[in-house]
């Protein structure tokens, strides 16, 4: 099959040669057809897939005939990555239809996004806060909108976005196409589904298991051993471009930094840098500046980068479902990549439920020696409480001495830690500060 069998308008065709795609991917092929149709559909693909230009394509389509300069389409991603890419498709696939549109997130400021709508538009990227305050502004009409998209739905359910997309959708026309796309269908997404769409056509293509194309291993490796670890299967691997998974902002910004400082092209992207820094590291890491990319799994929805070589987990994700959204962003386009786990014993349970969600097991993998040797590279978020929590130093008392003097030297320390309470004590009565 080719694109050529959708029979889409010559316009939509060049920006499909400008995208270089050759031949529909199974979630192309499931869902094109029946959104070309106006029916409203649920997605339900891993990532990596297409599944933007599943639902990009049929809309161009739409809205080649109609009102120009109106907000006729609006979709809604969770993350400011994932509208910038689902933006930047759709600017290179309507490169030849004088479609407009423009992107909606916070962190950055609202004037020239105002400007660029009161332009004229006729799609919408948006996250939910950016788009509910230009809503209630009354910068932005959403009354002629004919379709409603709602993108990686899981996530936004994750990220607790769910009564905003429902005031979002009480603000448009009730007649109109809605379509869902999600990795994974937890209830609370079926519910949503139920509401928004009318009796909807359901594409379904293996949206539970990661792409064939990736090799999953495993390296069973105690906490303190991860980032020596590390370090040794980037420098002995042939690692093009690897992208790392932490569990927390804080360890993803640390693991970035140790590896500058050993001389590694690294960068991080988390929720605590400004946008113009995640763009920045983003940026760095599609062209080749950065070769390796540390993130949280929030900030990694929307890293959409062909030639991503590994996926290491460096922190075992939180569920099974994680792992296939981490997995998914290596092996893209049916090209191969690796996913490579680094495992405590505390993980087994998920390895487990990972497996099986994989039905089969993961290599098991032996770290190098010299991987195992150096325990002083660990980065973990440490409390600050332990090092003030210095040791009382009991007094040394001869082994030779009886037990009864030993006692009664034990009784001594425990006198003279009580009297230096009590200082203390009448001390802070004294000065409350």
């Amino acid at each position: 099959m080719s694109f050529k069998d959708f029979q889409l308008h010559p316009r939509i065709n060049a920006g499909i040669d400008a995208c270089a795609y050759t031949e529909p991917t199974p979630i192309q092929k499931e869902a094109i057809p029946p959104i070309l149709a106006g029916r409203d559909i649920i997605g339900l693909a891993q990532t990596g897939t297409g599944k933007t230009a599943a639902f990009v394509l049929p809309l161009l389509q739409r809205l080649l005939n109609g009102p120009r300069k109106k907000i006729r389409a609006l979709i809604v991603a969770p993350t400011r990555e994932l509208a910038e890419q689902i933006h930047d498709n759709i600017e290179k696939m309507a490169q030849k239809t004088a479609l407009k549109s423009v992107v909606l997130y916070g962190g950055v400021g609202k004037q020239p996004q105002i400007s660029r709508i009161r332009s004229g538009v006729e799609i919408v990227v948006a996250c939910p806060g950016r788009l509910l305050d230009l809503f209630n502004e009354k910068v932005i009409n959403l009354s002629a909108v004919e379709v409603l998209i709602l993108d990686e739905a899981d996530h936004m359910f994750d990220k607790g976005f769910l009564p905003d997309i429902r005031r979002i959708i009480r603000q448009l026309p009730r007649d109109r196409q809605s379509l869902v796309f999600s990795a994974t269908m937890p209830k609370e997404i079926r519910h949503l589904a139920e509401e928004v769409l009318q009796n909807p056509v359901t594409v379904q293509i293996n949206h539970t298991l990661p792409a064939p194309t990736i090799s999953h291993a495993l390296f069973q490796v105690a906490k303190e051993q991860k980032t020596s670890l590390l370090k040794n299967i980037i420098k002995e691997r042939e690692m093009t471009s690897t992208l790392v998974f932490t569990r927390t902002k804080h360890r993803a910004k640390s693991l970035a930094l140790h590896l500058q400082k050993a001389g590694y092209s690294a960068a991080s992207l988390q929720g605590n840098l400004s946008q113009q820094k995640r763009q920045q590291a983003l940026d760095g890491f599609r062209d080749g500046t950065f070769k390796i990319l540390v993130a949280t799994d929030i900030a990694a929805r929307g890293i959409d980068v062909l030639g991503i070589s590994h996926v290491i987990n460096y922190d075992v994700p939180d569920t099974a479902e994680t792992y296939t959204h981490r997995t998914g962003r290596t092996g893209r386009a049916t090209r191969s990549g690796q996913a490579l786990s680094f495992a405590s014993q505390e993980d087994s349970r998920m390895i487990s439920l990972i497996e099986h969600n994989l039905g089969k097991k993961m290599l098991r993998e032996v770290p190098p020696a010299s991987a195992c040797e150096r325990k002083e590279d660990i980065c973990e978020e440490k409390s600050t409480t332990f090092s003030h929590q210095v040791p009382q130093r009991r007094r040394a008392v001869p082994s030779h001495q009886s037990p009864q003097k030993r006692s009664v030297a034990d009784s001594g320390t425990r006198k003279r830690s009580g009297s230096i309470a009590r200082t203390l004590s009448s001390v802070k009565r004294r000065d409350p500060a």
